[in-house]
């Protein structure tokens, strides 16, 4: 399920505050114990640890921390020859739809463009489809990110191809680590 606004086209995430532009970092979370705080109780929308083992799940953080502006977890399917996104949402602070006052502006497409490379990274083009939360995000999606609706298996199901995640991975910036949680 994804459920993230595409707020500002921004290379980095911008303070909505001052309008400073704070650099990123991609971490890979693979334990289970540090996803338990992350979950509906808490804003998340689900128990993140619960995704974990069909899953690789990233972290977008503040760049030299592990203060987390938003979490996707994905993964590969070889039936579709595309990357699956299996939940996406940005941290309660920086969710439009939990706070009128957001923290950071740019989670969502940053998101998106870990998604697109991770489908690079398994040889898929950039080729990603999910399940939109609702009708208006679905709609917000092929808006923003000229998104196909499919439909087959949820009514809020939809694609974004190759050309349109390459345009999503250049207009973000961040830096993919070693590191993992």
């Amino acid at each position: 399920m994804i459920n993230v606004i595409i707020d500002e086209f921004t290379p980095c995430l911008k303070d909505a505050k001052t309008g400073e532009l704070v650099q990123t970092e991609v971490i890979r979370i693979k334990r289970k114990t540090f996803l338990r705080k992350y979950n509906r109780k808490t804003g998340w929308y689900i128990n993140w640890a619960s995704l974990i083992t069909e899953n690789e799940i990233y972290a977008l953080v503040v760049e030299g921390s592990v203060d987390i502006q938003g979490l996707v977890a994905v993964a590969p399917d070889k039936n579709t020859n595309a990357l699956y996104i299996t939940w996406m949402c940005a941290s309660p602070d920086n969710n439009k739809l939990l706070s009128e006052d957001v923290k950071y502006f740019g989670v969502g497409g940053h998101l998106f463009a870990i998604a697109a490379q991770k489908s690079l990274e398994y040889g898929f083009g950039g080729f990603m489809y999910g399940f939109a939360a609702n009708q208006n995000l679905l709609q917000h999606y092929v808006e923003v990110f000229n998104g196909e609706i499919i439909a087959m298996l949820h009514p809020y199901q939809f694609a974004i191809d190759e050309e349109n995640a390459k345009r999503i991975m250049e207009m973000y910036d961040y830096d993919w680590t070693d590191d993992e949680i």
